[in-house]
């Protein structure tokens, strides 16, 4: 009998009230089958899938089993075609001993979904068993005065057998003296008594043999029996009296060896040897084995232990003895006091050791439980741990299935180990525990997860192909293929910064590990920054996914050397500067404008003058480039000077370019502009020819400047105001400025205009440069340029 109590804050508890049982049973009638006993193997006893209304092969589709008490098993069930055989053969007497009927219990297990069925296999009885009586022989010593009538007790046979195969009746060989009655003891166990018909003579008969015989009501019967011998003694007059004809006692099952159970006593009215009684046990070899008596004092000792369970009551005759053989007999009734030694059993009919995640309610086990004892000793509480998202569900009868309360997540824990504690009422209570590991199997259910959700990568310009350039990492909290991740370049989508970029040719992925690879040389000029997208993809059924964005920035590398834009260096005709001698130190002759198609500090460009046909006349700004006069000019100096300016960035290693400038020195500007080829060093012309020559140039220096200062008058007494000219103020006789353009690419991409003024008023004709006519903002590019 079980009861499982409800949850406490200690323990999940289900409790099973006797009246739930009953409820039960009347709802849920077994199937009962009948067989005899010793039936041989292989026998078919009937289609227990038809007799259940199931479908053939619906046992195998639902992992039918069979559950016997103990796990021993006794019948066989083939699952394909639902026959129910006998495994063995089963003898009732060793199954149920005395117990009629012999009733097995035994359970059907079903799964999807879990379904018990109770069936029972009662066990008839055949007569394969005879009487046996405890002795070949017994001695009965009958005083010689015995009245007819007097009734004498005689031992009784033992058959294991039932109902009417066990003992029916006693008889003894014809004689005139005896004859045999057999009488009821107690349900169907029948004991033989011995009647004397006829006064015995000692003297003419002093003893006498009969043979007494057990017979059994089986068909044909079996028959056992023993030899009662006779000795008739000597006149006594009284024979021994018990103070009782009924002991009743009740002992403790778990009382020890040699304890005592109960005193009987008895007296003689016969004096001397007449009246000394002595005590002995009448009854079979188990009651021999179990109980011992004192012959003297008829103390009744515990010789073996006691088992509540295997036998609940003795009746035990005890006869009292005088020296002549007189007797008298009293009956030991025994009641064995169930004691609370049976520690419940459990018994695991069903296990499921894996559990897949996100399951809903799932059946982990299925359990009976079985506890010997009675009453509160054997009712039962079963429990598990409170903390365990599992609860115990009572089925059928003393069954009951472990049961997940919901879906069970494996990435918050992937092991369980449920302890099933079932523990009896008695006192002290006594318990049994089995432990269950059930583990929790991976269900994809989580998609890789990257460690950022964008990757910033800097990458080096002409790198060398196959160079690693960065990882990116995803994590999968799942197991096993669910948790292995390949990643992969994913298409450029809509709204992403480079949608037509040449993705593939330009990076790749290692599908295992992340890695990317930059399949070619990256030039910062052409591609300074690029995005994309890189995806991870798990292994599981369906695969989940995820994606990142990967930044890609190019760092600039010192790959290009400045590049000169003022003086054109490819001209086919050498470009001259023009200087007045009346120039004064510092004078600005000209400008070297240069770019760097790098930028940052590669781009950071200096100048130095590196070369001069005339040196420490003339010097370069090292930041701006500008060319000035370092000193006054004087006679001396030569009229053509030759400057080699350097133009160098500030990257590792430096890259640098050169520039050669070309300076005729002029008295003012009558003085004519006389190209010169590069390299020319010829010796001066006669002095006739020279001549000629300046006065031919003074001609046409004079004519020029005559008509430039008539425009610049004409065209400033139109104009209301000098300050439109660039800050350049011109007087009466001033020139017209000049606009120089200068266009650039790669750091300096603008377009930069210098006006060149020439006053009048200046004895030595000096070129003056404006502010460059340039938007604002190019002018804040160009000073932090230059800075």
């Amino acid at each position: 009998m079980e009861t499982a109590l409800p949850k406490t804050p200690w323990k999940r508890q289900v409790l099973f009230l006797a009246v739930l049982l009953l409820v039960w049973e009347v709802g849920c009638e077994a199937i009962r089958y009948s067989l005899p006993e010793e039936t041989e193997s292989g026998y078919l006893l009937a289609n227990l899938a038809k007799d259940l209304g199931l479908r053939v092969g619906e046992l195998a589709t639902r992992g039918a089993r069979m559950h016997f008490k103990g796990n021993k098993q006794l019948l066989q069930l083939d699952v394909k075609t639902g026959d129910l055989l006998v495994y063995e053969k089963l003898d009732r007497e060793v199954l149920c001993g005395g117990t009629d009927p012999c009733i097995l219990h035994f359970q059907l297990l079903l799964e999807n979904p879990v379904h018990i069925f109770q069936t029972d296999l009662q066990l008839t009885d055949i007569n394969d068993h005879s009487p046996e009586f405890p002795d070949r022989e017994m001695l009965l010593r009958i005083p010689e005065n015995a009245q007819p009538g007097t009734v004498f007790p005689l031992k009784a046979a033992q058959d294991f057998d039932i109902g009417r195969n066990t003992i029916q009746n006693y008889t003894i060989n014809p004689n005139a003296n005896f004859h045999v009655v057999t009488r009821h003891r107690g349900g169907e166990r029948r004991y033989p008594e011995l009647v004397l018909d006829k006064a015995l003579d000692r003297e003419e008969q002093p003893e006498l043999r009969l043979t007494l015989t057990a017979l059994d009501g089986g068909a044909p019967p079996r028959s056992g029996t023993m030899t009662v011998c006779i000795e008739v003694v000597d006149i006594n007059d009284n024979a021994p009296q018990f103070a009782q004809s009924l002991y009743e006692v009740q002992v403790p099952e778990d009382s020890p060896l040699n304890s005592l159970v109960v005193t009987v006593s008895a007296q003689d009215l016969d004096s001397g040897t007449h009246g000394k009684i002595t005590y002995a046990l009448f009854h079979d070899d188990d009651l021999f084995e179990t109980f011992v008596i004192d012959e003297s004092t008829g103390e009744i000792h515990l010789k073996r232990a006691l088992d509540f369970e295997a036998s609940r009551y003795f009746n035990m005759e005890i006869i009292a003895s005088d020296s002549d053989g007189f007797s008298g007999k009293c009956t030991v009734a025994v009641e064995v006091v169930d004691m609370n030694d049976n520690a419940p059993e459990l018994t695991l009919s069903k296990l499921t050791s894996s559990i897949p995640e996100n399951s809903p309610e799932t059946v982990v086990a299925v359990f009976s439980v079985f506890d010997p004892d009675s009453g509160d000793n054997g009712r039962m509480v079963c429990s598990i741990q409170n903390d365990l998202p599992f609860f115990l569900k009572p089925t059928f009868k003393n069954f009951y299935t472990l049961v997940t309360e919901g879906p069970l997540d494996r990435e918050s824990r992937d092991e369980y180990n449920i302890t099933i504690t079932v523990s009896d009422m008695g006192t002290p209570r006594l318990k049994t525990e089995h432990n269950i590991t059930v583990q929790v199997s991976d269900v994809n259910d989580n998609a890789p997860a990257f460690s950022q959700t964008s990757y910033t990568l800097l990458v080096p310009e002409n790198n060398s192909p196959g160079l690693h350039i960065g990882t990116v990492s995803a994590t999968d909290t799942d197991s096993g293929t669910n948790a292995q991740i390949t990643y992969s370049l994913l298409p450029p989508q809509e709204g992403d910064q480079d949608p037509q970029l040449a993705l593939a040719s330009l990076l790749s992925i290692h599908a295992d590990s992340g890695q990317l690879f930059a399949l070619r040389a990256l030039d910062y000029e052409a591609l300074r920054a690029f995005e994309f997208r890189v995806g991870a993809a798990d292994r599981g059924s369906p695969a989940l996914s995820s994606q990142a964005l990967v930044r890609v920035l190019v760092l600039d590398a010192n790959d290009h050397a400045p590049f000169v834009l003022y003086p054109p260096h490819n001209a086919s005709t050498p470009c001259t500067e023009l200087l007045p001698r009346a120039a004064e130190p510092g004078y600005l002759l000209t400008k070297v404008v240069a770019v760097d198609g790098d930028s940052g500090r590669n781009a950071w460009l200096s100048f130095q003058l590196l070369q001069a046909s005339e040196p420490g006349l003339f010097s370069v700004w090292a930041h701006n480039g500008e060319v000035r006069t370092a000193r006054l000019l004087s006679e001396r100096d030569a009229p053509r000077h030759r400057l080699l300016v350097l133009v160098q960035d500030n990257g590792e290693p430096p890259l640098s370019a050169s520039v050669t400038l070309h300076v005729l020195l002029v008295d003012g500007f009558s003085q004519p502009y006389l190209p010169v080829a590069e390299g020319a060093r010829d010796p001066a012309p006669p002095d006739a020819l020279t001549v000629y020559l300046v006065i031919a140039l003074a001609s046409v220096s004079s004519l020029f400047l005559f008509s430039v200062l008539v425009l610049v008058a004409v065209r400033l007494c139109r104009r209301s105001g000098a300050s439109s000219l660039g800050g350049c103020s011109l007087p009466e006789g001033h020139f017209p400025g000049h606009l120089v353009d200068v266009s650039g690419a790669g750091t300096l991409s603008h377009t930069y205009q210098y006006e060149v003024c020439l006053t009048g008023e200046s004895a030595n004709k000096e070129f003056k440069f404006l502010n460059p006519i340039i938007p604002p903002n190019v002018i804040q590019d160009t000073q932090q340029y230059f800075t």
